[in-house]
């Protein structure tokens, strides 16, 4: 059975995109069969995967709104993906006075979650229902967290969330891990944030090794590819690859 694994924060700017198609793209180099699936309506996902958003005749908007089997573009870098684009909001209004919404996006994976060996959800930065249907939809979460401040201060509203899907809407879904991101060492307060995460949520789950701060993934999402295709040597990929072995064991 495969893994599909969440990644979520109800934050934006944690690097929850960008840790989305480089984790699927290492996994993918262990031979694993990948799908990502894209369901914020912001697209760069999709954009950093270099499909363009406006050329898309069908998003996952087509299977949570008309149930419609999910479009998947295959072999984007070694992975298949379900892209998206702005259209995927109307679905968030749509969904509200619709049966079932919760479980659309579960449903719409059944028929070909065999195929894969993992399947990485990059969620929306907030908590409305495309986000609460990924929930429900994975057996696992990744919660990417900057180690910042004011960014660390709003988790407790994330596991609020959290337990509240657990005690309704998915009873199986369990946090993988915490991922510390955007880190730069040299940073005091990053450090002293760094050493927070680790002992607030070490007893919830596993906080993996902190992701630095580097401009390679900037500069690899401007040409559209995964950092290891556009700097094979660069160090950060070591980090990149522990989480992914990480998560072969869940």
């Amino acid at each position: 059975m495969s893994r599909v694994i969440a990644l979520f924060n109800q934050a934006g700017g944690v690097g929850k995109t960008t840790l989305t198609m480089n984790l699927g793209y290492q996994l993918q180099l262990h031979n694993y069969k990948i799908l990502l699936i894209d369901i914020d309506p912001q697209a760069s996902l999709t954009s950093f995967m270099g499909i363009e958003p406006e050329s898309l005749e069908k998003t996952p908007f087509d299977a949570l709104i008309n149930e419609e089997p999910l479009f998947i573009l295959k072999n984007q870098h070694g992975m298949d993906i379900a892209p998206t684009n702005i259209n995927l909001s109307v679905a968030e209004i749509q969904l509200v006075n619709m049966d079932f919404r919760e479980v659309r996006l579960k449903e719409a994976l059944e028929p070909i979650r065999h195929e894969y060996d993992f399947i990485l959800i990059d969620c929306p930065p907030s908590l409305g229902l495309l986000s609460y249907s990924s929930l429900v939809a994975a057996s696992h979460l990744l919660i990417p967290i900057e180690t910042h401040y004011k960014a660390f201060q709003g988790t407790n509203l994330l596991l609020q969330t959290i337990a509240q899907v657990k005690k309704r809407g998915n009873r199986n879904l369990k946090i993988a891990g915490f991922v510390p991101s955007r880190y730069a060492a040299s940073n005091s307060q990053d450090q002293r944030t760094l050493k927070a995460i680790s002992e607030q949520f070490s007893d919830i789950a596993l906080v993996l090794d902190p992701i630095p701060r580097a401009t390679a993934f900037v500069d690899a999402s401007e040409q559209q590819v995964p950092l290891a295709i556009y700097e094979p040597k660069h160090p950060v990929l070591k980090v990149l690859d522990n989480i992914a072995k990480k998560m072969e064991q869940l």
